[in-house]
């Protein structure tokens, strides 16, 4: 999307407003300002910063057939509602559409769950203010899926370790694990650092968000 389409859109995106501060992380607690973690992700910088993101990433439309190149257009007319119902707790994520991907090799299929473009957006902004709260208490020696880390680093990390005198290397994958994420265990874990109901609910509404799939939807319990 050109520039002076983005500058439109900012200057109509009503209610993304600026100055929300973001105070530290306390360590192995919850946050002093994490009750009112939802405007924080709502505030108007959060919001053009995760836009941004999304549209950079392009992807697939989802049930709605709406893709990123019309997500601004979408915004402009209907951000002020969407904003209020994130901020009242009443906002209900879309069915995830789920397609196949055949694996590398022609070992089997992968399955993907592709969000509409607009849960893409509210993803990406949720994810912007809870990386600061969780990734601290993650091991430092974790590289995948985490800013400002990467498979070199992991790699030169190893290269570390070897250099030091270890010569066993243990390579283990959990089967699915991203498929059997049991919900209330990822729920409780969350509840220790987040107090924002809105979030909380949130969060699980995506979990238990429909995924359609030839026509026919069903319900996640897990994954």
């Amino acid at each position: 999307m050109s520039k002076p389409e983005n500058r439109e859109y900012e200057q109509n995106s009503e209610g993304m407003s600026t100055g929300v501060s973001s105070p530290g992380v306390q360590p192995d607690g919850i946050r002093p300002d994490t009750d009112k973690l939802l405007e924080r992700m709502v505030e108007r910088n959060n919001m053009m910063k995760a836009y941004s993101k999304v549209v950079a990433n392009k992807g697939s439309a989802g049930v709605d057939n709406m893709s990123v190149v019309d997500l601004g257009d979408h915004l402009r007319r209907h951000w002020p509602v969407i904003r209020k119902a994130l901020l009242e707790g009443r906002y209900i994520p879309q069915k995830v559409l789920r397609v196949e991907i055949p694996k590398p090799g022609g070992n089997g299929v992968r399955l993907l769950g592709i969000p509409t473009v607009t849960d893409r957006l509210i993803q990406q902004a949720l994810h912007q203010v809870l990386n600061p709260i969780f990734d601290p208490g993650f091991s430092e020696h974790s590289y995948g899926f985490r800013l400002g880390r990467s498979a070199h680093q992991a790699v030169l990390a190893v290269k570390g370790f070897a250099s030091g005198g270890k010569r066993w290397v243990v390579d283990l994958d959990l089967e699915k694990f991203f498929d059997r994420v049991n919900h209330d265990i990822l729920m409780s874990r969350v509840t220790r650092k987040v107090e924002d109901p809105r979030i909380l609910k949130l969060i699980r509404r995506y979990l238990k968000a429909g995924i359609m799939a030839d026509g026919i939807t069903s319900i996640p319990k897990q994954g």
